[in-house]
């Protein structure tokens, strides 16, 4: 079916993105003002959507102590929100540990068993202590978490050490990563993805503009790097997401914060050694953002935030297109919005995909709240 179309001759991306649109809820909390960065795990019949919030302005930043994750509990067929719980805030006590000042950021969520999910996010203060990485589980009966947390752990080359900002730059620097260090921005990015029976994430440090291959333990609280993919470097290649194409190639298409914006693609035999990063032909409008690349059903969705803009709106376009062997696409959604669409995440769940994304009306980068919905 290699090179074959997927789609009907006469299909609109625009009006079934529109279709999209029009089916999404709000799915963070009123009092929300900023909001940014989802993630969600569906399970029986229930999306656990997570995602950094604050009660203060629209956006966000690492710098701001009032940016806090939260979980919401939304039912998947009406879309109605049953519950919604903040879990990590700067100072926020737990039975074995206190957080320490800063920003709680870039929340991910995984299924750990039949009645257990477990979050991850970053705490960090930058320019003051290193970022830090932890976990905390939550009890899907009870629905709320167990309040303990833990930090997570990350394996390099050189041995294995609480997973923060320095230890993976060393790792990077080790293999001739030649731009300079930075103590936040480090985190979990693409995720989790199986192959053969192993867990698979991406890794990043947006400041430094590192990216790499990493594997989850069985135990859920350890990252070990397989491979570093950062070259050219200048510009920076960043906020990636990674897929394995039919002949077993791994292929990961990168944000790029310099040069013209367009996004670079990146590939590994191995998951270990990649290419250097290049433009492909069927990306050639993209935006500093970040990207999607799932495999839903034999079938490749690549989505990207193209440079274009509805009335000037910040990352008002996002472009998904689809492909059976990874190399011959075509447009199956162009999201065009005033609202913006930006960094979605997309599930496939008893036949359906979800999404969660961010939205917003009225400030300058639209990270107002979070959106759910049906995508097909």
């Amino acid at each position: 079916m290699s090179g074959q179309s997927i789609l009907a001759s006469d299909w609109n991306p625009k009006a079934a993105a529109d279709k999209v649109l029009a089916g999404l809820v709000k799915i963070s909390a009123p009092v929300v003002k900023g909001a940014h960065d989802a993630e969600m795990a569906i399970v029986n019949g229930k999306a656990y959507i997570v995602y950094e919030a604050n009660d203060k302005e629209p956006g966000e930043s690492a710098a701001w102590h009032y940016v806090y994750a939260a979980l919401s509990v939304v039912d998947v067929k009406t879309g109605a929100v049953e519950k919604i719980i903040p879990f990590a805030r700067s100072g926020q006590e737990y039975e074995n540990e206190a957080l320490p000042p800063g920003a709680c950021f870039v929340p991910r969520i995984i299924q750990k068993d039949t009645t257990t999910l477990r979050c991850y996010f970053a705490s960090e203060d930058p320019g003051k202590r290193q970022a830090q990485t932890w976990h905390i589980d939550f009890d899907m009966k009870r629905v709320m978490f167990i309040n303990r947390i833990f930090r997570t752990k990350l394996t390099t080359s050189a041995g294995t050490f609480d997973m923060q900002p320095k230890y993976f730059h060393e790792d990077a620097a080790r293999q001739g990563f030649p731009l300079p260090a930075a103590d936040f921005g480090f985190y979990i990015f693409d995720s989790f993805k199986r192959w053969d029976g192993k867990t698979y994430v991406v890794l990043n440090n947006y400041i430094a503009g590192q990216n790499a291959l990493a594997t989850l333990n069985d135990g859920m609280d350890t990252f070990t790097v397989i491979g570093h993919y950062n070259e050219p470097c200048k510009p920076k290649m960043t906020e990636s997401a990674v897929n394995r194409l039919p002949d077993g190639t791994w292929m990961a298409i990168c944000r790029q914060e310099g040069g013209n914006n367009n996004y670079l693609i990146t590939t590994s035999t191995d998951g270990r050694t990649w290419s250097r990063g290049t433009h492909r032909d069927h990306v050639k409008t993209g935006s500093y953002s970040k990207p999607t690349f799932d495999c839903i059903n034999g079938v490749y969705y690549l989505g990207w935030q193209d440079a274009a803009a509805v009335n000037g709106a910040n990352r008002s376009v996002f472009n998904v297109d689809v492909s059976i062997d990874g190399k011959t696409w075509e447009r199956k959604y162009r999201f065009e919005t005033e609202k913006s669409f930006q960094y979605p995440v997309f599930r496939e769940y008893q036949g359906n995909v979800y999404l969660a994304v961010t939205q917003g009306d009225y400030s300058d980068s639209r990270k107002e709240r979070i959106m759910f919905g049906q995508l097909e």
